[in-house]
C-alpha cells in the first residue's frame, strides 16, 4: 500500500526515476480500485460515475510514475507517446515498462534501487 501512496504523494513529478516495484505495484492498486468501484457502480446503477472520477483523478499519478519509469530505463518521458500507435505501440510500452533500469546513474537521476531507505 505504501507504493501506491508514495505515488500519490508525487502526483505531478515528472523528474527522477521510479523502480519497476513502484510502477507494477500502483498499476495493480489501480486495476484492484477500479474493478472494485466498477461493481459499486452498477450496483448502486450510476456506472460509470465513480469509476470515471477515480479514472481522472489518478490519471496525473499515472503519467508521472509512467515517465519516472521510462527515466529509470534511460528513456525520455515522451516515449509514452508511443503507446498511441494502433498495434503495437502498446506492446512496445510494456517492453519498456517492464525493463529493469539502468544501474548506473543516468541523465534522470541516481539508480532508485541504490536510494537510502528512511
Amino acid at each position: 500500500m505504501n507504493w501506491y501512496l508514495d505515488v500519490l504523494k508525487k502526483y505531478a513529478v515528472f523528474s527522477g526515476r521510479a523502480r519497476r516495484k513502484e510502477f507494477w505495484m500502483f498499476y495493480l492498486f489501480n486495476i484492484i480500485a477500479v474493478f472494485i468501484l466498477a461493481i459499486v457502480d452498477n450496483v448502486i446503477g450510476i456506472y460509470p460515475a465513480l469509476t470515471g472520477i477515480y479514472f481522472l483523478a489518478v490519471l496525473l499519478p499515472y503519467l508521472g510514475v509512467t515517465v519516472r519509469r521510462l527515466h529509470d530505463t534511460g528513456r525520455s518521458g515522451w516515449f509514452i507517446l508511443i503507446g498511441f500507435i494502433p498495434l503495437v505501440g502498446g506492446i512496445i510500452l510494456l517492453v519498456f515498462l517492464a525493463t529493469d533500469g539502468e544501474q548506473q546513474q543516468n541523465a534522470h537521476g541516481p539508480n532508485p534501487k541504490l536510494a537510502p531507505a528512511y
